[in-house]
């Protein structure tokens, strides 16, 4: 099943995605008005039967502005440096023995369609295709062999960076939390609907432009692993989300660099998942 957030003007919502659009389920569970409250309570387990009593109020997808999947996570733990790469030859750098991670904050994201803003203090706004983790069941110390089971479902994120503020300091964070620069989307598709994470296949396309390439098999640290380790760190809560990293191709990676400008559109598509898909604008 496909979840979103969404809006219709200054109301948000949730609901699931059907070929003719969107069925809006949160006034089925009054309990549950965000679509993180959904995936952290027991109504989770009965969204298909949810789903068939509302099938016939379906909402026009141009209808809806696309919210960040989860608008306002508790926690969205990034990964650093997690592909391997076969085509980096022999100067590159060893894999890291530990994820390397930060955190963004939730201010930062926004939804499919909406703008990525480049920032006035920044012209060198890079992209980074990834696959997103969305927790579902809460934990702490989660073993690697079942953090499977504490998975609702996985979207797509594009990691945006400005590059030289990210270079300010040893730590990253100030250039990976600028406004509008971290989409999250269009939707969620659920965890019995994509059982294994490994091996899906994802792309950045700028201007239509395949400019990353790799799929999930190719990760340093795997789901299960980034679940198990983050959670040694923090407790895990429903909603939070765990953004796995980015292959290689990135814009600052290539000679010259290739940064993001105002009029560029910017996609990320994951097979079983669908396409995120923003235009950059300018601060």
């Amino acid at each position: 099943m496909k979840l979103l957030s969404y809006a219709i003007g200054d109301a948000e919502s949730w609901g699931a995605v059907t070929d003719a659009g969107v069925v809006d389920l949160a006034q089925a569970v009054p309990a549950c008005p965000t679509l993180a409250d959904f995936i952290g309570s027991p109504h989770f387990e009965q969204r298909d039967a949810l789903l068939a009593g509302r099938s016939g109020a379906v909402i026009p997808l141009h209808d809806i502005r696309f919210l960040p999947v989860i608008p306002r996570p508790e926690k969205i733990v990034c990964v650093l440096r997690n592909y391997h790469e076969p085509d980096a030859g022999a100067d590159a750098p060893p894999p890291p023995a530990f994820p390397p991670i930060f955190l963004r904050v939730w201010r930062s994201q926004v939804g499919h369609l909406a703008p990525v803003i480049r920032p006035r203090v920044s012209t060198q706004l890079d992209f980074e295709g990834e696959l997103a983790v969305v927790i579902g069941k809460a934990g702490r110390h989660i073993p690697a062999e079942i953090a499977l089971d504490h998975v609702a479902g996985y979207s797509i994120y594009n990691d945006v960076s400005v590059r030289d503020w990210q270079r300010h300091a040893q730590q990253i964070a100030s250039g990976k939390n600028f406004v509008g620069t971290g989409p999250f989307g269009p939707w969620m598709v659920t965890a019995d609907d994509i059982p294994d994470p490994s091996g899906l296949a994802l792309s950045t396309r700028l201007n239509g432009e395949t400019v990353q390439s790799s799929d999930t098999s190719r990760l340093i640290f795997d789901v299960p692993a980034l679940i198990a380790y983050s959670s040694s760190i923090f407790d895990l809560v429903p909603g939070d989300v765990i953004v796995t990293g980015t292959p290689g191709g990135a814009g600052f990676t290539r000679k010259p660099p290739l940064y993001l400008k105002p009029g560029d559109r910017i996609e990320v598509e994951i097979a079983r998942i669908g396409t995120l898909s923003n235009d950059v604008i300018d601060e």
